[in-house]
């Protein structure tokens, strides 16, 4: 079985470019790799690292840094670019330096430079090209581990992902880049946390713009963490200090602006379509998108997206405490932010993603969490449990989609959300771990197998290590293949 593996949310470049905020000029993408600025520099836990995120959930280290993602053995990554919020900084109760300044640093591991640079801006467009020509920097720039050559490359479609794939070496091996965006608000839109600040006539530019760019979005996430004037969000954030600052449009709908966004997003008249992910929109939100695909692009094949995500086990958004699944639902956060039985369905009627967010916030309830400890060092007693919570997820999506009738191992993908502000499964750490989850993986597929195989569609019975397979890379590339 091969377990490399394809991201389809991952934040390779938020660390070290909010580093090179410290350094002058700033934004520059090192290629020493010993630099943090450097998006090569490879930074994995160390034992006091990983004890303290178990104490306190802090993510210092690396997840996936292209020296991880070398060591890991992926050949394509859909990195995320995201325009750093100002509300998650915009309470200041010390100062110049805020209390939300130092929760944002410690949970982020970014700078004061970042943060202050984050603050004085007034163009998350501005932000988001920085952030761009941050990876163009290095693009097809030659990093040397342990004998073997490297380098990443930026993509604009399937094609090149094939030719860099057919001229790999032995010694000579690339990474595959493919963009998305995280959040409408990269439009320049949001900026204040009160008041409407968007000119819908830069915003629909911008739009046009990035749908000009060399290297197009594979998708685009329209919400994020805080209104942006576009659409409403779900709740995503728990600490008090910062909470309150989500509460504008928390649960909202989409706007007039940010109609006419998707509109032109999912409209080939004014260049490529770029699919929506629907991570972070309030189910009002998504409510009004799928109405949108159902009337003015009815009949057309736009896939529906969630990058980095997971199931509630509830059967829809609008049935929202109910359950089909009395012995699953208990196993999955049931926060309005995760995905409904009826959002499955249609996401694999549309040939979408389901992207696993590899989060212990997102992906388990508290029982499901408490189950998957350990309280003795074990690794491979770890991995057993913690692998499970992933696998649940995938069984859950296959358990709903075979009941519909439909192929049901072929949406579910890893969108590990790694180096965003994440809590990551414990023993899945970094992007060098999923070759250990692919191998657990397999053992909890064998057993649903064995007592699971009578029940599923003929079309359904498929091997164990094909379901890993494609949960682990098949399923993405086949999206890819078709959609970028």
């Amino acid at each position: 079985m091969k377990t490399h593996y394809v991201d389809i949310h991952c934040h390779p470049s938020l660390k070290p470019y909010s580093k090179s905020f410290k350094y002058k000029p700033p934004k520059q993408n090192a290629l020493d790799a010993g630099r943090k600025n450097s998006i090569w520099h490879y930074s994995p836990p160390t034992v006091l690292e990983k004890f303290v995120n178990r104490l306190v959930t802090l993510t210092k280290f690396t997840q996936t840094d292209m020296s991880a993602l070398a060591r890991s053995g992926a050949k394509v990554v859909i990195i995320s670019l995201y325009p750093f919020e100002k509300h998650f900084l915009s309470k200041r109760v010390w100062g110049w330096k805020g209390l939300t300044d130092v929760l944002v640093n410690l949970a982020a591991s970014i700078s004061q430079s970042r943060i202050d640079a984050v603050m004085r801006h007034q163009d998350y467009y501005e932000d988001l090209e920085s952030e761009y020509d941050f990876y163009k920097q290095l693009d097809n720039q030659v990093h040397k581990i342990e004998g073997v050559f490297y380098t990443y490359r930026l993509v604009a479609n399937y094609a090149e992902i094939e030719e860099n794939q057919n001229s790999e070496t032995k010694d000579k091996k690339i990474i595959n880049i493919v963009l998305s965006i995280e959040g409408g608000h990269s439009f320049n839109t949001g900026l204040d946390m009160n008041k409407d600040t968007a000119d819908p006539v830069e915003v629909l530019k911008n739009v046009k713009n990035v749908k000009a760019w060399n290297h197009k979005p594979a998708f685009i996430t329209l919400a994020h963490h805080f209104y942006n004037e576009l659409c409403g969000h779900s709740r995503s954030i728990s600490i008090g200090a910062l909470k309150e600052n989500q509460n504008r449009g928390l649960n909202t709908g989409v706007t007039e602006l940010g109609m006419e966004v998707l509109e032109r997003l999912l409209s080939s008249t004014n260049g490529p379509i770029i699919p929506i992910d629907i991570k972070h929109m309030s189910t009002t939100s998504r409510k009004a998108f799928y109405d949108l695909l159902d009337t003015k692009f009815e009949g057309e094949t736009i896939p529906v997206i969630a990058s980095h995500g997971a199931v509630n086990g509830r059967r829809s958004i609008v049935q929202w405490d109910a359950t089909d699944y009395p012995e699953q639902a208990p196993y999955f956060n049931t926060m309005d932010i995760n995905f409904y039985d009826d959002e499955i369905v249609r996401i694999a009627k549309s040939n979408g993603m389901l992207g696993i967010q590899l989060d212990e916030r997102r992906i388990g309830s508290k029982k499901a969490i408490n189950e998957s400890k350990i309280y003795f060092p074990n690794k491979r007693k770890q991995l057993q449990k913690k692998s499970l919570l992933v696998w649940r997820q995938v069984a859950h999506i296959a358990n709903v989609l075979n009941n519909e009738g439909l192929f049901c191992w072929g949406i579910q993908t890893i969108g590990s959300d790694f180096d965003g502000i994440v809590n990551p499964i414990k023993g899945l750490w970094t992007a060098e771990n999923i070759k250990d989850l692919g191998e657990e993986m397999l053992h909890h597929a064998t057993d649903y197998l064995e007592n699971n195989r009578n029940r599923l569609q003929d079309f359904n019975k498929i091997s164990a290590a094909s379901i890993v397979e494609r949960v682990l890379h098949v399923n993405a590339m086949e999206f890819l293949e078709k959609n970028f």
